[in-house]
């Protein structure tokens, strides 16, 4: 990293002109302080966030990347009479608020304020007109302004809904219409090609009325996980729709070009299709689009009719909106006794000033913007919409001792959320006492009496209020900056209590910092429980006191209501929606996908995503690394020092080279039995007898508990082969029975199980469970050390080696004539959502959360 580039006061380029963007010299003052960052931390920032030279080197530090943004942003207070000092002054505050972690910007802020670019959103919507191209919004004119909005980093959500069904007229050329969903799919397939911001592929959010006539198609476009990759897609419910499901009546279906009346259809069958599609792949999403509508603050500007890529922030055409998060965690004192009250654990006057802020911030941020279109330009500027919203909201949790999943869980985001909402409020309101409200104010929902937006009934449906900003809170997907503000994401659960994380070059444990200090603080810390929870990624531990175990509680223990229960608290609170994903685990049904989106109605959300483990395979955007290649040197999983890391190689190699020997004695000793039996598999294949008797093996594997089943003939010769995970369904089970019967069928055809042995023994993986002797590479090692444990069980035979002669970690269980049982409950394992191999770093610890996948070792996340 290049030395920092000091001054006594630092300043921006002095060729800046209007429309162009503030151009950073690099220079930052010499008393500046480090900014607090681990050292995972700093890794994310330099491959993610520091500006590159043309290799792809970094050539800025962190604190040069904060203090740029700081800069950038404060010097828009110039503009309203603001002296040298007081920006200077204000530069510092927000370097606090981003250097400590108190509050990060989205990532296109962090990204581009003060470089060229100057594009400092990440979300924005464009309209789709019922026309190939009308010179503005044109289905061909909005595709180059997607491209151009990839283009500045920027991710893009559509209402396809304006467009005619399938078979409609298209009078111009006496043909007929192809659909909402084939055009979709030509912005797909733009969007393949046109990376975002130079690094990925865009993402985008397609939007279809629940009461188009090409409802069925739009439901069913993703049933093939492998089309129209570059979207997420939402149904837009409307009310009348959801009453129609309640009585199970018909509703009705609207021509996109007319507005008639074109049909009907059945709104609960519609709504299993929704379900159902929702609980196979993940989507579609809904969209209460009326419940948005409701409180569109500039209704007289239009309508709502799409949300940005992750749903949180529903947008009119051409608008946009810029993101922030204040990191809740960050305001609670650990050190009161256990008696104190969580909310009398909250320095409510500490968030107040983040708050107000973080509102100055993000305000100040609209006129630094240089934004990609002219009419997004203008629409920004004359709604002045932001998005303040939370991450570190599990951590709050812990750290006040309260289970998300509890009813003064759900009680607390209330309070919290509505104290940030309300202190948002008055900061944007002592904003506007000096800059002015937002133009569009009068005939917004806050406008005064005589000339503001009302409800049908002729009610206000906000009270007065000389605002700043239009909309001024969202709970937004946090993706990487929570991990390098080290917080738990937005305002889902904990991920996980430890995980293992890639540390220069190795993986070694990463144990939630506030459970390493409550163990320790009351007396049951140890380092062998906390190898064991990050061996094992639960902590469902004798040790581990079941209070404890309440309130660090994860994602896949949390039942499903909870999820929206939070969920709906937090809306309770906040001017735009909440992105928030539900978890389900696999073997979830879809009546309880059904009952979870009903709920989420019931509760006044604004939309909900669910997502069911195993439900779809992991879909990778292209990460874009320039320069040379990275080489990824295998390291072990186990929690090791470095004095020990050279003893478990030798432990390793011990294990491997007994393997070989007695490998090639046996092959010697059954060479010609093998030959035989060879032969005879080109003759002709066994039957299955009626009644079989085996056994069964316990293993541990990286995967889980796995059970080995292998079952012999009349004979007492191996016939068939069954493994099972503990935990049931998911892709990984799909796989683990796929061995079994390809090794069945091997068994039944004469291929000898010494053979089938060896052809698993030694596969890896990117994790592995076990030290030394008891090592298993993975699933399919650990099906071929199973058969090693019945073959030495069955012929009598003590497996020889110089160290730890006892295989460790297998266990059997009584013979049966069956495949082992499915495990009764998920609370000892890691959760299916650990299946998913990261793209960039390929760990497996990988999360669909906040409405995409992120990966908590090398801070990859789809939302960016």
């Amino acid at each position: 990293m290049p030395a920092r580039k000091e001054s006594s006061s630092a300043a921006l380029t002095p060729s800046h002109h209007e429309g162009e963007p503030r151009i950073f010299d690099d220079r930052i003052p010499a008393d500046l302080p480090r900014a607090e960052l681990s050292d995972n931390a700093r890794i994310v920032l330099a491959k993610r966030y520091l500006k590159k030279n043309e290799e792809g080197e970094p050539v800025e530090e962190p604190e040069t990347m904060f203090w740029r943004v700081a800069r950038v942003i404060a010097e828009e207070d110039r503009q309203h009479g603001a002296s040298d000092a007081a920006i200077e002054e204000l530069a510092r505050h927000f370097y606090d608020l981003m250097s400590r972690g108190k509050f990060e910007p989205n990532s296109p802020t962090l990204m581009n304020a003060g470089r060229p670019l100057g594009q400092l959103s990440a979300c924005f919507v464009l309209p789709v007109d019922d026309a190939l191209s009308n010179g503005q919004s044109g289905i061909y004119d909005t595709l180059k302004s997607m491209a151009l909005v990839h283009q500045s980093g920027g991710g893009t959500g559509f209402s396809f809904s304006r467009l005619r069904a399938t078979g409609d007229t298209v009078r111009s050329t006496m043909g007929v219409a192809s659909g909402p969903v084939s055009f979709m799919k030509l912005y797909d397939a733009s969007t393949e090609v046109v990376k975002q911001g130079g690094t990925r592929r865009g993402a985008n959010m397609g939007i279809l009325r629940v009461d188009h006539p090409d409802v069925r198609e739009f439901i069913t476009c993703k049933d093939d996980t492998s089309q129209i990759t570059n979207f997420n897609i939402s149904l837009a419910i409307t009310d009348a729709f959801m009453d129609a499901v309640a009585a199970g009546s018909d509703y009705e279906l609207k021509s996109a070009r007319t507005g008639e009346v074109v049909g009907t259809e059945n709104a609960r069958e519609i709504f299993d299709m929704i379900v159902h599609g929702a609980w196979k792949t993940g989507e579609p999403g809904v969209f209460f689009i009326d419940r948005a509508n409701e409180y569109n603050p500039v209704p007289a500007l239009g309508s709502y009719e799409a949300t940005n890529p992750c749903g949180e922030q529903p947008l009119l055409p051409y608008d946009v909106c810029n993101l922030g998060s204040v990191n809740v965690g960050k305001f609670v004192n650990t050190t009161l006794s256990d008696d104190v009250s969580p909310e009398d654990r909250i320095d409510w006057e500490s968030l107040r000033t983040v708050v107000h802020l973080s509102t100055h911030f993000l305000d100040n941020v609209i006129d630094a913007n240089r934004y990609p279109l002219p009419q997004i330009t203008e629409l920004a500027q004359n709604i002045r919409r932001v998005g303040l919203g939370i991450m570190g909201w599990a951590d709050l949790l812990v750290r006040c001792g309260v289970p998300y999943s509890s009813p003064e869980g759900v009680a607390l985001a209330r309070k919290v959320m509505g104290f940030i909402d309300e202190e948002a409020r008055r900061a944007s309101e002592k904003l506007a006492e000096v800059r002015g409200v937002f133009p569009a104010w009068e005939a917004s929902i806050w406008g005064p009496d005589a000339t503001c937006a009302r409800r049908p009934d002729g009610s206000r449906i906000r009270p007065e209020r000389r605002l700043r900003n239009s909309n001024i809170t969202t709970v937004a997907p946090t993706g990487t900056i929570s991990i390098f503000a080290g917080c738990s994401g937005g305002i889902e659960p904990l991920f996980a209590v430890a995980f293992m994380r890639n540390q220069a070059g190795s993986m070694m444990p990463d144990v939630n910092e506030d459970f390493v200090r409550i163990a320790k603080s009351q007396g049951w810390y140890s380092e062998d429980l906390m190898e064991r929870i990050a061996s094992e990624g639960h902590i469902h531990f004798d040790e581990v006191p079941r209070a404890v175990q309440r309130v660090f509680v994860t994602a896949h223990d949390i039942p499903p209501e909870w999820h929206v229960r939070m969920q709906a608290a937090f809306q309770a609170h906040t001017d735009s929606a909440i992105s928030k994903t539900t978890n389900f685990p696999h073997e979830a049904t879809e009546d309880e996908v059904r009952a979870i989106y009903e709920l989420a109605y019931q509760l006044d959300c604004k939309g909900v995503t669910v997502y069911r483990d195993g439900c779809r395979p992991m879909q990778v955007l292209s990460t874009g690394k320039t320069g040379k290649k990275e080489e990824k040197t295998p390291a072990p999983a186990e929690v090791v020092t470095a004095a020990n890391a050279e003893l478990e190689q030798a432990l390793a190699d011990a294990r491997e080279e007994a393997h070989r020997l007695r490998v090639e004695r046996q092959l010697l000793e059954a060479q010609y039995a093998e030959r035989d039996e060879v032969a005879r598999a080109t003759r002709h294949k066994r039957h299955r007898p009626e009644i079989l008797r085996g056994r069964t093996i316990k293993m541990n594997s990286p995967l889980g508990d796995l059970y080995v089943t292998i079952n012999e003939d009349e004979g007492g010769r191996p016939f068939e082969v069954f493994t099972t995970l503990g935990k049931a369904g998911g892709a990984a089970n799909a796989d683990a029975e796929a061995i079994g019967r390809l090794a069945s069928l091997a068994l039944r055809s004469g291929i000898p199980i010494t053979a089938v042995r060896d052809q698993l023994r030694g596969i890896s993986c990117d994790r592995a469970v076990g030290i030394g002797p008891s090592k298993v590479l993975s699933a399919p090692d650990a099906i071929a050390q199973a058969i090693e444990r019945y073959l030495v069980e069955r012929e009598g035979v003590q497996e020889e080696l110089l160290i730890a002669p006892k295989l460790q970690g297998v266990s059997a269980v009584a013979p049966q004539a069956s495949a082992a049982p499915r495990a009764a409950s998920a609370q000892g394992g890691s959760g299916d959502s650990l299946l998913a191999t990261c793209p960039e770093c390929g760990s497996s610890h990988m999360a669909y959360e906040e409405g995409c996948m992120k990966c908590y070792v090398c801070g990859y996340s789809e939302c960016g």
